[in-house]
């Protein structure tokens, strides 16, 4: 990570000195402001200046961080009580292939819940292959790239599909037709359709690409009592809880409805920043791990005391310590990567590029396709980058008779290739320390590109997938949604 923030500072440099520069055009006010980027030089004294006093803001806004320190308490009072013992063991019995279905499945469809699915699934899936005697690598690095390379679809619309479409929406409404309405699900068949390819090839892609390169990395196992009874209780405390809740994001009965907020879709209610629901959900998810570690461990005599209770919520920071310090430093490398404002000009002199060639529609699915990838290296976020591209890559699709929609899933689908290869995103990072956490093998060095290399042929194997699911669709026409087509 070191090396990655000094390669940062001297691309910063590099860029600076030659005047390498881009115009960003955004839609403002239902108009186009075209405003000059410039690359901030970290080898200057207000750069050195900047980076200094920023450390500590940087390490602040990183909320990742936040939520992972809620995660692991809930995962490790989980674990500590013994209820994922007893909640997993129906689970060894499981064959591999279908162990990887299942993980596969739920990486692939977990992206209505955003970002925090990379928070809750990856720990809970080392878990679970460690409790079934699996090799947790895999289940770590499986649960990675499928909710990586699924971020682009999924069966339900995600709060990121609707700030995506808003973008798109203002994009064909400035330019070429101000009519045109974007319908939250009018991508929903191909995204459905995506999930079951996705996941079909992708039980032949793990097991032929993946699995080979993943080593021995057994785990220890604490036994710990079980009690039929005390699962019985936390099941009940568990309904019992998991019911408020869902009375709490249910508008229209009496007091119900509480941790919404105001918004046109119910997507929008659940996830709109300042919705109740999207700040407290890792503490919702928190308390209810901790009621029901604390019922079983006690009825279960796993956790006797207080002091118990208190040690148990920690189990889970065993041997992560590595992850903090790799988080602190990665806070600082994309603070200095987002200051440096490297990501926009790169992003825009590719974009710039694309649109000087009059392409005909295929040809220029696939050279988005291949840019966009590109691009998310250095900038994996994919709302940052569509308020970047949707401005000019709408318009231009619109001119080739490709629908604003198909050209919003043309752009998620290739984001979600990009960000599942590049160092620069976050989650890859979290993944990297939780693959340390289970390392046993003291020949085995986890390494940033060491595990690209791992990971490479898997992605670009479901690159290769999702390339010919969206070529397969715009040549056949088949409808994206209701009423929505590839062409115009």
């Amino acid at each position: 990570i070191i090396i990655l923030t000094l390669m940062v500072i001297v691309l910063s440099s590099v860029f600076s000195i030659f005047e390498i520069e881009a115009e960003k055009t955004r839609i403002i006010d239902n108009g186009l402001e075209t405003t000059l980027v410039t690359v901030n030089n970290v080898l200057t004294i207000d750069g050195i200046k900047t980076i200094i006093s920023n450390s500590m803001v940087n390490l602040n806004l990183f909320e990742p961080f936040f939520l992972l320190i809620m995660s692991l308490i809930a995962m490790g009072i989980g674990e500590a009580s013994g209820l994922f013992q007893i909640v997993f063991k129906p689970l060894k019995k499981m064959k591999k292939e279908w162990l990887t279905f299942l993980t596969l499945l739920i990486g692939l469809t977990s992206s209505i819940v955003g970002e925090y699915s990379y928070i809750i699934l990856i720990p809970l899936i080392a878990l679970i292959y460690q409790y079934t005697n699996k090799k947790p690598f895999l289940g770590i690095l499986t649960m990675f790239i499928g909710i990586t390379v699924g971020y682009g679809t999924g069966i339900l619309a995600s709060y990121d599909d609707y700030i995506l479409g808003t973008m798109t929406q203002a994009a064909a409404n400035v330019d070429l037709d101000q009519n045109f309405v974007y319908n939250l699900y009018s991508n929903i068949f191909i995204m459905i359709f995506s999930v079951i390819a996705l996941l079909i090839s992708g039980m032949f892609i793990i097991k032929k690409f993946l699995e080979p390169k993943i080593g021995k990395n057994e785990v220890k196992e604490t036994e710990y009592k079980e009690s039929k009874k005390g699962l019985f209780f936390t099941l009940l405390a568990f309904v019992s809880l998991m019911l408020i809740v869902i009375y709490m994001i249910i508008p229209g009965f009496y007091k119900s409805g509480l941790l919404l907020t105001e918004g046109d879709h119910y997507i929008v209610k659940l996830f709109k920043d300042g919705s109740p629901f999207k700040d407290g959900f890792m503490f919702v998810y928190l308390f209810i791990f901790m009621v029901c570690g604390f019922i079983y461990g006690k009825i279960s005599k796993n956790i006797e005391n207080t002091n118990q209770y208190s040690i148990g919520l920690s189990k889970n920071f065993e041997n992560l310590g590595y992850l903090f310090v790799l988080l602190f430093f990665t806070a600082q490398l994309i603070g200095i990567l987002e200051w440096t404002n490297l990501g926009e000009v790169v992003t825009i002199n590719l974009l710039n590029l694309l649109s000087r060639f009059d392409f005909s529609a295929i040809i220029l699915i696939i050279v988005t396709f291949i840019l966009v990838i590109i691009m998310s290296i250095l900038m994996p976020f994919n709302t940052v980058k569509w308020s970047l591209l949707s401005p000019v890559l709408v318009p231009l699709f619109m001119r080739a008779n490709v629908t604003p929609s198909f050209t919003q899933f043309v752009f998620s689908a290739a984001d979600s290739i990009g960000k599942a290869i590049t160092p620069f995103f976050i989650y890859f990072i979290i993944t990297l320390a939780f693959l340390e956490k289970y390392n046993t093998d003291e020949d085995n060095k986890i390494t940033i590109f060491g595990t690209l290399k791992k990971i490479m042929p898997t992605i670009l194997m479901f690159a290769v997938v999702w390339f010919a699911i969206i070529i397969g669709w715009y040549i056949t026409g088949l409808p994206t949604g209701i009423g929505v087509h590839p062409t115009m």
